[in-house]
């Protein structure tokens, strides 16, 4: 059985490519921290319109929430990494899952740093192509491009390559 913990950015960044479905496609049991859902669905949020998926998602239990136990070691931490960052990683320990979606570099480098294993979106989007769950990972890098979601053009041409797809 596979469990991940994802944080925020990777579930809008697979809203805006119309593909959170691959989440639960291609783990059995994804869980997000209760901080990731507040900052979600948070009416300040960019994404406020897409509240209405997330809220779907949850009730249909695709996506389960789960509260940190261990606050007062989120509080010490905080300031390093945002609230959610340090909740996926800290509640990743706490249920013993081991793998960890996350996007930010800093909050990748911590989670490995604790001994978890981390995906971000593109490694979601290059195991949905090796799971045949998408024929290419080029138009959805693109789209997330057009959408203003941050990928280097080091990393979307390391990723091209992965998958073994040409540059343009």
């Amino acid at each position: 059985m596979i469990r991940v913990v994802c944080n925020a950015s990777p579930i809008i960044g697979l809203i805006i490519i119309k593909n959170l479905k691959l989440l639960w496609e291609l783990f059995d049991e994804v869980l997000i921290p209760h901080a990731v859902y507040e900052e979600l669905t948070c009416i300040r949020t960019l994404y406020c319109h897409h509240i209405n998926e997330i809220d779907n998602t949850i009730h249909s239990g695709k996506i389960k929430i789960f509260f940190v136990k261990n606050q007062e070691f989120i509080k010490q931490l905080y300031g390093r990494l945002h609230t959610g960052e340090l909740e996926v990683i800290v509640g990743a320990k706490e249920q013993g899952i081991r793998t960890v979606i996350i996007d930010e570099r800093a909050a990748r480098n911590f989670a490995s740093s604790m001994l978890l294993d981390t995906l971000g979106i593109i490694g979601v989007l290059q195991l949905a192509k090796t799971n045949n769950k998408i024929t290419e990972i080029r138009q959805y890098l693109d789209e997330l491009i057009r959408n203003h979601y941050r990928i280097s053009t080091e990393l979307y041409d390391k990723a091209l390559e992965k998958a073994g797809e040409k540059k343009a």
